[in-house]
């Protein structure tokens, strides 16, 4: 046998016909019995190598998983899944019966966020095949992507009929009651996948998360306007916020103002409905002691709505918002229409553009409508385990600040601004802001605040 070294670890050998060695047949009978001893060692020793070699060889030794399985996760981590589905689909063309190479279809179209693709790829796996729990999962996995909490419970109750002792399987169904506010249910699920597997990582970390995420969120605030032709005003004010369940959640709020001297204050609350497939809506109101600078009394509602895209084409999702509020002066009526659309990018970037329409009404003048609009850029800064820094900077042109009477319909302006917030710890946050507005008749606004947020 010649060896030509070793590539990737394993010997290479030519003519390894050769090598295939027997008991050697005595043709010449002059030969000794002491020689047929000697050949039958050699024939031995022959069957020895061919052995090793069988067993190292990636021809003739034991079966690994397809090469084309590893190409597949290759492609997923590098994100490309365009490659990851065309060798995908090569093999299902090779073998279309096989449900789970379809399975891996399923997989990788969840991966890069088609999930209608995914959701019908799975359902027509169960049609044929019924009793394997990982198809099941996979597709209580594209329910829960979709927003559909309820249905991809279902699916995994019954991939845990199929298999209850599946640690994977248990969590998975704990993370379905969790999203759908079940927090209780969803802690003994954890507790038994933790039971059943006492080193998942994934049990642990979901029995820390629905132990002690927060319901409340207190805030404290304060806020400047620094004006180049009139005395200072400012605001404190203090919000709670509570989401007490998935779909139910409300506000309060305290301020107060001082302007030009005049001490006044309100008080507001507001209560918000959320449903997975209509969206969010609020509505509220404040009241309060006016003392002629702020509102004597206020109503509004605003409706919210999502649609969420992909998690690989450079939109992720969008978000939009449309509110009315009323304000109610001693001298005056305002009415605020607002629209807002929120894209959010890769990376934790944001990009959000509103238009406002005012319709103001004071006594002795006609009404009239005034338009503004505003854009803003969100990003992230830095992170430093738990502590995270981020920022954002905005825009806006017209009559964008509607919260005084003396602002109504009598100038135009342009505000520059940027924001910072810096996420203290898990549960604590410190958020700040400054802006330049610049009005007509050369008169200016610097405006600047802070506020403390802490959750329990």
């Amino acid at each position: 046998m010649d060896f030509i070294g070793s590539r990737y670890g394993r010997p290479l050998a030519l003519n390894l016909c050769v090598c295939v060695c027997v008991k050697p047949v005595l043709v010449n009978p002059c030969i000794s019995a002491s020689g047929e001893h000697a050949a039958s060692r050699w024939g031995g020793l022959c069957g020895v190598v061919i052995a090793a070699l069988l067993s190292v060889s990636p021809t003739f030794g034991q079966g690994h998983p397809p090469d084309w399985q590893a190409q597949v996760r290759k492609c997923a981590e590098a994100q490309d899944w365009k490659s990851a589905l065309r060798i995908v689909n090569q093999e299902i063309a090779r073998a279309p019966q096989d449900m789970d190479i379809r399975a891996w279809r399923a997989r990788v179209m969840t991966w890069s966020g088609q999930l209608p693709e995914a959701e019908k790829e799975y359902l027509e796996i169960l049609e044929v095949s019924r009793t394997d729990a990982d198809d099941w999962m996979g597709l209580a996995s594209v329910y829960l992507g979709e927003g559909r909490a309820e249905d991809a419970l279902r699916a995994l109750d019954r991939a845990v009929e199929i298999d209850p002792k599946r640690a994977d399987l248990r969590a998975a169904r704990a993370r379905a009651l969790r999203a759908m506010g079940e927090r209780h249910e969803a802690q003994m699920e954890f507790q038994k996948a933790l039971s059943l597997d006492p080193t998942s990582m994934e049990a642990r970390a979901g029995l820390i998360s629905v132990r002690g995420e927060p319901k409340h969120e207190m805030r404290f605030g304060q806020d400047n306007d620094l004006f180049n032709f009139t005395n200072a005003n400012h605001d404190g004010w203090v919000s709670l916020l509570s989401q007490w369940t998935p779909h139910w959640a409300t506000s309060f709020a305290g301020s107060f103002y001082e302007r030009a001297g005049i001490r006044a204050g309100k008080f507001s609350g507001a209560i918000t409905g959320r449903q997975h497939r209509w969206g969010a809506l609020t509505v509220g109101g404040a009241a309060g002691h006016d003392q002629a600078v702020i509102p004597k009394s206020e109503a509004f509602f605003d409706a919210d709505h999502g649609w969420k895209i992909s998690e690989i084409n450079f939109v992720r999702s969008v978000e939009f918002a449309y509110a009315q509020h009323w304000y109610w002066y001693q001298q005056s009526r305002i009415l605020t229409l607002n629209g807002t659309a929120i894209v959010y990018l890769p990376q934790e970037w944001t990009l959000s553009l509103g238009a406002t329409g005012a319709r103001s009404a004071f006594r002795g003048t006609g009404t009239e409508w005034r338009p503004s609009g505003m854009t803003r850029l969100g990003f992230p800064l830095a992170k430093w385990g738990q502590q995270r820094l981020s920022g954002s900077v905005f825009f806006a042109a017209g009559t964008e600040d509607f919260a005084q009477i003396e602002q109504i319909g009598r100038f135009a302006s342009q505000t520059y601004g940027a924001a910072l917030r810096f996420q203290l710890r898990a549960r604590q946050d410190l958020r700040g802001y400054a802006s330049y507005q610049k009005r007509t008749q050369n008169r200016t606004d610097t405006s600047f605040g802070l506020s403390y947020g802490i959750h329990f």
